[in-house]
C-alpha cells in the first residue's frame, strides 16, 4: 500500500490502510486518516492534519510555508477533513501567526487541478474549485461555493454559502450567500438558482432570495439600508438570515 520510495519522517503518523505512490515525500508531523489516497510524487510538509478518504493526485503540494514575508519559520498548522478530491498540481499553504495560525479545509471538496489555497484560508464543504483557481490568503469560502476556473480572490474575502463565480473573476470583496459574479470587472449578476434547485431548495425560498437580491443591488438602497430592510424580511423569510448575518458581519464590503 505504501511504494519502497516513499520518505516518511518518523514523527509523522500514518493510519493503517493508507496508499501512498512512488516518490512521494511525508515530512515531519504529519497525520493521515484511513482510506486516504495519495498519488506519487507528492510532498506533505509541515503540521498538517489530513482526515480519512481522501484522494491526492500527483504533484501537489500540501502543508508548505506560507508565502508570506512575515513569516518567520514559527509552527503554524493545516486541517483538511474528509472526502476530498486534491487535483494534480494543487499548492495548500499552512496558517500564519497573523491570524488564527492555522488553514482549515472542510469535507466532501474538489479541488481541481493548479488551484492555491494560500495561508490561514477557510474552506467549508462541498466547495468546488475548478482549474487554476486561487485563493490570497486569510479568504473564508461557505459551504456549496463554486469558483469557476481561473477565478482568483483577493486576500481577506469572504465568500457566503451557495455563491458562484463564472470563469476568469477577480474578487475583491465579500459575496453575499445565493450570489453569482462574474466579468470584468467582476460583478453580481443574480442569484445562483440552479445551484438552489439542485440543493433541494423550494421555489417559495429561491423566490425570496431573488426577491432579497433585488432589494439588494436594484432597489436604490444604500448597502446599510438594504441590510435593515432585509433584517425586516427575515422576520418572515427565515432562509434569508443567512444572507442577512453575511452583510452584518462583513469587513471588505461587498462585490455591488
Amino acid at each position: 500500500m505504501i511504494h519502497a520510495t516513499v520518505i516518511i519522517d518518523p514523527s509523522s503518523s500514518v493510519t493503517e490502510g493508507v496508499e501512498i505512490g512512488p516518490y512521494t515525500v511525508i515530512g515531519a508531523n504529519v497525520s493521515i486518516g484511513s482510506g486516504t489516497v495519495i498519488g506519487p510524487h507528492v510532498t506533505i510538509n509541515g503540521t498538517t492534519s489530513i482526515g480519512k478518504n481522501n484522494r491526492i493526485y500527483q504533484f501537489s503540494s500540501i502543508g508548505e510555508d506560507p508565502q508570506d514575508k512575515k513569516y518567520a519559520g514559527e509552527k503554524s498548522f493545516l486541517e483538511i477533513g474528509d472526502n476530498n478530491e486534491i487535483r494534480e498540481f494543487t499548492t495548500i499553504h499552512r496558517g500564519t501567526t497573523q491570524d488564527k495560525n492555522v488553514t482549515i479545509i472542510g469535507s466532501d471538496n474538489l479541488l481541481m487541478a493548479y488551484t492555491h489555497v494560500a495561508h490561514d484560508c477557510v474552506i467549508g464543504n462541498d466547495v468546488i474549485l475548478a482549474n487554476a483557481a486561487s485563493l490570497g490568503g486569510h479568504v473564508h469560502i461557505g459551504n456549496n461555493v463554486i469558483l469557476g476556473g481561473f477565478s482568483i480572490v483577493h486576500q481577506f474575502c469572504h465568500l457566503g454559502e451557495h455563491c458562484f463565480s463564472a470563469m476568469g473573476s477577480a474578487i475583491t470583496k465579500d459575496v453575499p450567500p445565493f450570489v453569482m459574479v462574474g466579468g470584468r470587472p467582476t460583478k453580481p449578476h443574480g442569484i445562483n438558482s440552479v445551484g438552489l434547485d439542485r440543493r433541494g431548495f423550494s421555489k417559495d425560498a429561491i423566490l425570496q432570495i431573488k426577491r432579497a437580491y433585488k432589494t439588494l443591488y436594484k432597489s436604490g438602497l444604500t448597502l446599510s439600508d438594504a441590510t435593515e430592510a432585509l433584517v425586516e424580511a427575515v422576520k418572515d423569510q427565515p432562509e434569508l438570515s443567512i444572507m442577512v448575518d453575511f452583510l452584518k458581519n462583513s469587513s471588505r464590503s461587498i462585490l455591488r
